[in-house]
C-alpha cells in the first residue's frame, strides 16, 4: 500500500466562506496514481471546518445563515473574555467560530474507485472557513494501491 500527504494552503476571506476544494483534492488523486484506496482530507484549525455537500450558491448562503443562527458572533461567550485569558494582542473574539467548526467535520474519508474520487453527482468537498481571513492548510493523505 501507498501512502501519500500532501498540503492545500488555502488564503481566505474575512467572515464565514465555503470553498469548493474537490479540484485540488482530484489534481493531488490524479497525480498520485492510486487506482483504489481513500483520501483523508484534514483540516488543521479550530475554527475550520469541513463537508460533503453541494456546491451551489443559495444553498451556501443558507448554510451561512444557518450556522450564524446557532452561533451567532454577538453573542456573550466567555471564551471572548479575552482580559481573563493569556492571549496575543491580536486575538480576536470567535467563541462563535469554534461552535460553528464543532456543528461539522474536521476530516473528511473519500473512497477512490479506479483512479477516482467516488463523491456523488452532486457532491463537492467543502472547507469552511468560519473566522477568516488567514492562511489555511489543510491536509490531504492518499492510501491505496496504484496499477
Amino acid at each position: 500500500m501507498t501512502i501519500i500527504n500532501q498540503t492545500i494552503t488555502l488564503e481566505t476571506d474575512p467572515g464565514i466562506n465555503i470553498y469548493n476544494i474537490t479540484p485540488q483534492i482530484k489534481e493531488i488523486v490524479t497525480a498520485s496514481s492510486i487506482k483504489n484506496g481513500q483520501v483523508i482530507v484534514f483540516v488543521r484549525h479550530t475554527t475550520t471546518a469541513l463537508a460533503i455537500n453541494e456546491y451551489e450558491v443559495r444553498l451556501l448562503e443558507d448554510i451561512k445563515t444557518h450556522l450564524q443562527k446557532l452561533a451567532p458572533p454577538n453573542a456573550k461567550y466567555l471564551h471572548n473574555d479575552l482580559h481573563l485569558r493569556d492571549v496575543p494582542p491580536d486575538e480576536p473574539e470567535n467563541a462563535h467560530s469554534h461552535l460553528m467548526a464543532m456543528m461539522l467535520n474536521n476530516s473528511e474519508t473519500i473512497p477512490i474507485v479506479n483512479g477516482e474520487l467516488g463523491l456523488g453527482t452532486y457532491q463537492s468537498i467543502l472547507f469552511f472557513e468560519l473566522d477568516g481571513a488567514r492562511r489555511r492548510n489543510i491536509l490531504v493523505q492518499i492510501n491505496g494501491e496504484g496499477n
